[in-house]
């Protein structure tokens, strides 16, 4: 029954692992309604289970080599204070890694304790952490380019390639939420690995220590998926990179196979047999992976689509987690030792060495039993406040959007009521206010066209210029020269970053109040959707839209498929008039 309690704080750490990372592998599916939540979290909860069951054994070594916790009062501390620092992390919307907060508080152990920290496999494990988002990011452009390649040369229509898309988040989904199980449930039970030593028989089966761990820590990430990962799941996609169903299929396949390759005995065994050096088998952070294989695609894209204010924030992250996991861990462990006096290691040290858990004040001298239920108790509260927190959270922001919702519904509400008291008074008047608009606007996309017209004539004039004094030149360097010049104008030209950003501006000049009125009506759009309802409503086609939104014409369409979804149009109803309408 005590092993039980000592590891809920791993069973606590897992249940948060799945309640955030199973973001990074079914959250743009799910929140752009690609694949029904309860359809994800099943899918990710079973192959969580099967990774981390069949496959968690090899980063759990690596782990054990960094600090072989050998006390489960010891493990019980480090999996707790890596799982509150995760928690608090999470809280203040600050990124998480279970992975650089497992090893901080691992070696924040062998401080308290005096045991020697392995630095050498502490070396790698940082490696991996720089070495594992390059890998993303390689996979990613790699992948993305092949996707966008087959997506512009094929000829599947539109709702049929959609589906496609749907079946192949299906599948690297279950991909990587094996991956995930098998490389992460090292942070979960690998630091009750070395304390722990049962086995359970089932007829003429048995199962070790680590497999049950495993399995069962397994059991608690799928219920983290099950009971909270929703939330971040539909609000995923405000990052680094606006994501889209496409980018999903990249950027998930390549996070489970660098989660997939840093935790594969079989492949590691391979790379030696073939005489090449073993893969090390470390525990990565999955949001590392994920960040790296969006930079990977931002950069296949154009890196000015890349949020590098978020990856600031994103490493930030990463350097505090280690640092503040090791220090909670190490002054938790001085509260456990010396006020609970709960044992945190077996290992004794060598006469003359000096090591602070061998420093018991004085003052405190009370018996091991009332220590271990204060610890109970203590622990019970942690437990609960960490979890209250979580709650919390949820509900606050749960609660704001209600309201918002609510105080946006009584505006409308009190907006149509106006609005229906005016036509009923002034219909005649109304009348002749929106065929004003309607003059107005047109008159408003001449000016557009003729302002369009003028650059372009004034930048064909000086090119002629320049042309017709290269006629006259009698010298060929200064032909050269000049036909150098004329190539180089075109070149700029043809750089339609800024035009295409005059163009927006133009375009929400003649259309000033449509950004807002396309809110109310649709509050759900992503950026890029409201640009691409916005060049519809001006007039552009297909084709003249795919440059400016930097995607193939089959983009577009796929793009407009997803529209008319959104606005619930019917498929008798032309989406392009519809916009105009609005």
């Amino acid at each position: 029954m005590l092993f039980l309690f000592f590891i809920t704080s791993g069973l606590f750490l897992g249940w948060s692992l799945g309640a955030n990372d199973a973001a990074n592998i079914f959250g743009t599916a799910v929140g752009s309604r690609m694949i029904k939540f309860k359809k994800a979290a099943i899918i990710a909860g079973i192959f969580v289970i099967i990774g981390a069951t069949f496959q968690g054994s090899g980063a759990a070594k690596t782990l054990s080599q960094l600090g072989s916790i050998d006390a489960l009062g010891g493990a019980f501390t480090v999996a707790l204070c890596s799982a509150l620092v995760v928690t608090w992390m999470t809280y203040k919307k600050l990124p998480v890694s279970t992975s650089q907060a497992i090893v901080g508080a691992i070696v924040g152990w062998c401080y308290y304790t005096s045991h020697a920290v392995d630095y050498s496999t502490l070396s790698i494990i940082v490696i991996s952490w720089v070495v594992s988002p390059l890998l993303g990011a390689l996979f990613s452009a790699l992948f993305y380019f092949l996707l966008r390649g087959y997506i512009r040369k094929s000829k599947v229509h539109v709702i049929k390639l959609d589906g496609h898309i749907k079946y192949a988040l299906l599948i690297v989904g279950a991909f990587g939420a094996y991956s995930l199980g098998a490389n992460n449930i090292a942070n979960v039970m690998g630091v009750f690995v070395d304390s722990a030593n049962f086995t359970i028989n089932i007829g003429s089966f048995a199962i070790g220590s680590a497999q049950a761990l495993f399995f069962l820590g397994g059991i608690f990430i799928a219920i983290g998926i099950l009971t909270f990962s929703k939330k971040v799941m539909s609000t995923l996609g405000e990052g680094i990179l606006e994501m889209t169903p496409e980018t999903a299929i990249v950027v998930v396949l390549s996070q489970a196979l660098v989660l997939f390759i840093f935790s594969s005995t079989a492949l590691s065994n391979l790379f030696v047999s073939m005489g090449l050096p073993a893969i090390p088998l470390v525990p990565v952070s999955s949001t590392q992976v994920v960040v790296g294989a969006v930079i990977g695609i931002g950069a296949v894209k154009g890196m000015q689509e890349i949020r590098f204010k978020q990856v600031g924030n994103i490493i930030i992250g990463w350097i505090v987690t280690p640092i503040l996991a090791g220090i909670v861990t190490f002054f938790s462990l001085f509260f456990v030792n010396n006020v609970f006096q709960v044992q945190i290691t077996n290992t004794t040290k060598p006469a003359g060495q000096h090591s602070v858990i061998h420093q018991v004040p004085a003052t405190i001298n009370m018996p091991a039993h009332t220590g271990l239920i204060l610890l109970l108790i203590l622990a019970a509260a942690v437990f609960i406040a960490g979890i209250s927190i979580y709650l919390q959270y949820n509900r606050s922001k749960q609660l704001n959007a209600t309201s918002a919702d609510k105080w946006s519904e009584q505006l409308q509400y009190a907006e149509l009521q106006k609005s229906l008291s005016e036509i009923e008074i002034k219909d005649a008047r109304i009348e002749n206010g929106t065929l004003r608009n309607r003059l107005d606007e047109k008159r408003k996309e001449l000016v557009t066209y003729a302002l369009s017209i003028a650059e372009q004539r004034q930048f064909l004039e000086n090119t002629l210029q320049t042309l017709q004094k290269t006629l006259h030149e009698t010298s060929p360097e200064k032909k050269n020269l000049h036909l150098h010049e004329v190539t180089k104008s075109i070149k700029q030209k043809m750089s339609f970053s800024d035009e295409i950003e005059q163009i927006y501006q133009q375009a929400e000049l003649v259309n000033d109040e449509f950004p807002n009125r396309l809110s109310t009506i649709s509050p759900n759009l992503s950026p890029q959707e409201k640009r691409l309802a916005l060049l519809l409503r001006v007039g552009f086609s297909s084709k003249e839209i795919a440059p400016l939104l930097n995607i193939s014409p089959k983009s577009v369409e796929i793009a407009r498929y997803r529209l008319r979804k959104k606005f619930d149009l019917k498929k008798e109803e032309n989406l392009t008039h519809f916009i105009k309408t609005i």
